[in-house]
């Protein structure tokens, strides 16, 4: 019997809390709408997709990663190039060589690729580390950007990201003037 009490209580609690929550759901944008209806809340929306395509600080960050990293990834590209070249004169040479000679010249390609596919990886490891680090920096000067224009020009939300915005809460513009102005 006690047994049976607790779990149609903690039942009726749940159901109380989905309530609670769906009553929620459904007033919160009714109550948004009103008060921007009456001019009281003020939304504005940022796409973050167009920040680090367009702003002046993503591009000097992915100019800096390019130079960065453009000589390693010629010698990548390059030692790619000689194990091709490499591939293809063994392919063409293993029918006359001796079984000794094609057995090292495997051994050496194995390695040659080895080393290659490493170089590759931890490139492609480190050039993605330093892009999440450049890219941060980016978001942290939008952000910090956002919350100033959103004091200054009295917003009460700001979104990032969302399935649908109508064109008229867009402030990605003055977000990008902002941040290319170096303020």
């Amino acid at each position: 019997m006690i047994k049976t009490l607790s779990t149609l209580s903690l039942r009726r609690a749940a159901l109380a809390c989905a309530l609670t929550a769906g009553l929620a759901t459904v007033a919160a944008p009714a109550a948004m709408a009103q008060a921007s209806a009456s001019g009281g809340a003020r939304i504005g929306f940022v796409s973050t997709e167009r920040i680090m395509r367009d702003s002046a600080p993503a591009k000097a960050a992915q100019a800096k990663i390019e130079k960065d990293f453009s000589r390693r990834d010629k010698e990548i590209q390059d030692l790619g190039a000689r194990l091709r070249s490499a591939s293809e004169r063994f392919e063409k040479d293993s029918a006359v060589m001796t079984d000794s000679d094609r057995a090292r010249r495997q051994r050496e390609l194995s390695d040659m690729d080895r080393d290659f596919q490493r170089r590759q990886r931890e490139f492609r490891e480190d050039l993605n580390q330093r892009r999440n680090e450049e890219l941060t920096g980016v978001l942290d000067k939008a952000n910090r950007a956002i919350k100033a224009i959103a004091e200054r020009e009295k917003f009460d939300l700001i979104l990032q990201d969302a399935v649908y915005v109508s064109p008229r809460l867009d402030i990605t513009d003055t977000v990008i003037k902002q941040l290319n102005s170096g303020r």
